[in-house]
């Protein structure tokens, strides 16, 4: 089938979401969003609004406005930004505790022995993708390793880990042929090495979703990480939660930052946020009926 819908302009498209029954009562305003962001971009948040229509159409439900529209826009904007906050935070962390165990375990160029890790072939790839990164990078620390050293070509993990990005960290870690490696890098931090691997894989796949401005409230994952079994202040936080929602990534992070920093206020921000926006449904992003009544979400 040739693709053939026709461009429309902006007061075309807010005569079309008129007529499908939504309330624009500032016509204006509603241009100047859908100049800056997009109708393609928006019709995401209009999609828990529409209604089957009698001609078989796009309808929406009675009373939906454009402002329920972009609040919602708005919400998930701010909850994107409070996401990638966490992630910055535990990516730092996790990024100094795979260099340190490294470095004071195999050495600081021992992370290029290849028979630390399950497949060959996927630490050369990483490798590959290493030497590319560091021979582009213009910080001040690898154009003094360059001009400096002249072996090895790649520079120690310290180094390492600030060069490479977050997607290939977590597959360094999770390559690790030694269960007593990825135990001692995921000690700290509270956490079976299962359960911390895993999560490394799904909050880069978060990460990823953030950085290009993707939609984090009501999406459903397509990389996931298993529930945790410990500690017990975890487990119990993510018990009967729908594993593919947002709800377990943000109990993981708030989880993941009370150890990293003891006195952020990041919990407080998420249930504000959630709170102030009675639209977006916390159930929408997997959060279990009884979520303001655990402890896991309780804001001293």
């Amino acid at each position: 089938m040739k693709f053939a819908k026709p461009s429309t302009s902006i007061p075309d498209q807010i005569g079309l979401l008129k007529d499908r029954g939504m309330v624009v009562a500032d016509e204006p305003r509603a241009q100047h969003y859908l100049q800056f962001i997009s109708y393609y971009r928006l019709r995401a948040y209009w999609l828990p609004f529409e209604a089957p229509a009698a001609t078989g159409a796009h309808a929406f439900q009675p009373g939906t406005s454009f402002e329920d529209v972009l609040t919602l826009y708005i919400f998930d904007r701010e909850l994107r930004l409070l996401v990638l906050d966490a992630i910055e935070r535990v990516e730092v962390a996790l990024r100094a505790q795979w260099a340190h165990h490294m470095a004071t375990t195999h050495g600081p160029h021992g992370y290029l022995d290849q028979s630390l890790y399950h497949r060959k072939d996927r630490h050369a790839k990483a490798v590959t993708t290493l030497t590319d990164e560091f021979k582009r990078s213009r910080d001040t620390f690898a154009e003094h390793y360059r001009n400096k050293y002249t072996s090895p070509n790649l520079p120690p993990i310290w180094m390492a880990a600030e060069t490479i990005s977050f997607g290939q960290l977590s597959k360094w870690i999770f390559n690790l042929k030694r269960r007593t490696d990825r135990n001692a890098i995921a000690k700290p931090f509270g956490l079976d090495e299962r359960v911390l691997t895993s999560f490394c894989h799904h909050m880069s796949y978060i990460r990823n979703i953030c950085a290009h401005h993707g939609r984090l409230w009501n999406k459903r994952f397509t990389v996931t990480m298993p529930a945790p079994k410990s500690p017990t202040k975890l487990a119990v936080a993510v018990k009967g939660a729908e594993p593919r929602h947002l709800h377990n990534t943000l109990a993981m992070l708030d989880y993941l930052l009370s150890i990293i920093a003891p006195s952020n206020e990041w919990r407080k921000r998420v249930v504000e946020l959630i709170d102030g926006c009675p639209l977006a449904d916390p159930a929408s992003m997997g959060f279990p009926a009884d979520w303001q009544t655990r402890s896991a979400w309780k804001v001293v």
